[in-house]
């Protein structure tokens, strides 16, 4: 609570925070432990957590995350009715109307955030696409689609404006979820050997064996939180100063290497792209970083080859690795790329030895080379896109024809899903192309407009656009699309203004930035989206106070 300094303003003031009374900092400190146990449950607990193994993972973890809010909620709000009457009674409730004033519409402007911002609009186009939605029962619960109805966005909704604004923010919040991780990377890495240690593939069908790793379920979704690991543990690696850390952290980089090759599942490819392309721009800014980077792309290409190495020494006593990883293990071409890399990595670090560590910083050129390498890469890729699918030139790209040519078979068939939302779009009414046709309902809009069509072709319905954000610009609109990807953006740009100095803060940006890139080509469900929502509510919650927010 801070003074006002309005001359003319008739709102109590604050008194000053010496003569803050004690009802106030217990209040705050129980608020404290309540956001902490339910940091602890989800990034700690949730993603470890079953009950009838694979046949019930959605709905179990869907529950477990609702009943960990309402719990945070009702707790918190207690505590904060608490404080109220205990104000009314012994202060004339001054410290409730100060508080309060901070939302008149006078202060507003200072009280919420960029991201604030963001979200209230993101729920308030959710809610209207609900209400206006042919099914309304089902856009808020989600029960005809993955439980991604208007109930769980509130459910985020809540749980961010609580542990951005009222939680402490705390650098093992982050161990914690890396040590969940190693234990869902461990028992997904058991699998790749058909271990079966937890017995979870008793009772299915071995022909689904290779699809279902880990306490995850879907290896798309065993992937999706893999990528979540793979942004934590790289940006730490890459600014740790102890020993101890740096070794912790690059095992679980190197674990989360080899969990996602083995996890088989392609959209990994796109977090490890977003991972290695961002990187260079934090990591860039002394010559320990350059000395790393060479180190984490050394071990990538080290893993991979460990990987097909172990398939070819034990064939059917692993699952066999396909996509794109196949190829890379596969590759003469790339058979001493590892070498090299380590080789250079090696060099760097005898020169650094040879320096005597002297001259750490090189200047802003490694970074600014490097935005050119980006912006070349991304050029050649917008080019081969153009050049595979306009000018019908796939055929010139041999062995990647079939990841950059996108036909309707495109991505276990994501080409025709994609096509096929589009084409239902083009039919919407004029409100419901601004505002969807309700949350997770593409299966009900699919079935109902495209059910014969899907059962001719493929003998199977699809109820998600398998791209988070074409699945909401359907389902919630432009307008919902829009803002949720300024909740997004907003929240980035919040972790690199306000949180630089804490490497921790801006591992949760690399978190999301590497589930974003998955994305692209996967489906959010309550099994990972929970956590990626939470980490970005921890990273938010160490930038406040820096600027004026509370």
């Amino acid at each position: 609570m801070e003074k006002t300094n309005d001359q003319g303003s008739h709102a109590p003031a604050q008194p000053a925070a010496a003569e803050t009374p004690a009802f106030l900092i217990n209040g705050k400190r129980v608020i404290r432990i309540v956001t902490t146990l339910f940091l602890v449950a989800i990034l700690l607990v949730f993603p470890i957590y079953y009950q009838d193994y694979y046949f019930d993972i959605p709905k179990v973890k869907y529950q477990f995350y609702y009943i960990s809010v309402i719990a945070m909620f009702a707790g918190v709000t207690a505590t904060a009715l608490s404080m109220m009457i205990v104000d009314l009674a012994h202060c004339r409730g001054r410290y409730t109307a100060a508080f309060f004033d901070r939302f008149s519409l006078k202060k507003i402007g200072r009280t919420l955030t960029a991201p604030d911002v963001a979200l209230i609009c993101f729920l308030a186009v959710a809610a209207m696409s609900t209400v206006l939605s042919d099914y309304v029962f089902e856009a808020f619960w989600g029960n005809e689609g993955r439980f991604s109805g208007l109930f769980l966005l509130l459910l985020y909704g809540v749980s961010f404006l609580v542990i951005s604004r009222l939680s402490d923010f705390r650098n093992w919040y982050l161990e914690l979820f890396l040590v969940s991780s190693v234990l869902v990377c461990a028992f997904g890495i058991t699998d790749y050997f058909n271990l079966n240690l937890l017995h979870f593939k008793d009772h299915i069908d071995p022909r689904q064996y290779s699809i279902f790793m880990s306490f995850m379920g879907n290896i798309n979704t065993y992937t999706a939180y893999l990528s979540l690991m793979l942004g934590v543990s790289g940006l730490l690696f890459a600014s740790d100063r102890g020993r101890a850390r740096c070794i912790w952290h690059y095992f679980c980089l190197v674990l989360a290497f080899f969990a996602m090759i083995t996890g088989q599942s392609d959209n990994a490819y796109l977090a490890l792209l977003a991972l290695f392309a961002a990187l260079p721009f934090y990591m860039f800014k002394s010559r320990t970083g350059i000395r790393r980077y060479a180190v984490v792309l050394a071990s990538f290409f080290t893993v991979v080859q460990l990987v097909g190495g172990i398939g070819r020494a034990m064939p059917g006593q692993v699952l066999e690795i396909q996509g794109i990883f196949s190829v890379l293990a596969n590759s003469k071409s790339l058979a001493y790329l590892p070498a090299a890399l380590w080789a250079v990595a090696g060099f760097l670090y005898a020169q650094a030895y040879l320096r005597n560590k002297k001259g750490e910083d090189p200047g802003v050129w490694p970074r600014r080379v490097w935005g050119i390498v980006f912006a070349a890469g991304v050029l050649t890729l917008l080019f081969v896109l153009f050049d595979a699918n306009i000018a019908g030139n796939g055929q010139r790209y041999g062995a990647l024809r079939n990841y950059v040519v996108i036909d309707d078979e495109w991505g276990t068939h994501r080409g025709y899903i994609w096509r096929l939302a589009i084409r239902n779009y083009r039919e919407f009414t004029p409100v419901q192309k601004l505002i969807g046709y309700g949350p997770d309902t593409f299966g009900i809009l699919t079935v109902k407009n495209n059910y014969s069509e899907m059962a001719r072709r493929y003998g199977e319905t699809f109820d998600s656009a398998h791209n988070e954000y074409l699945q909401y610009f359907v389902t919630i609109g432009p307008l919902g699309l829009a803002a949720y990807l300024g909740l997004l953006i907003s929240s980035a740009v919040r972790m690199v203004r306000r949180g630089a100095g804490n490497p921790y803060v801006i591992a949760a940006l690399f978190a999301m930035l590497c589930y974003g890139a998955q994305a692209v080509v996967n489906i959010n469900l309550p099994i990972v989206t929970p956590v990626m929502w939470t980490l970005m509510m921890v990273g938010l919650s160490g930038c406040r106070g820096k600027d004026g927010h509370t």
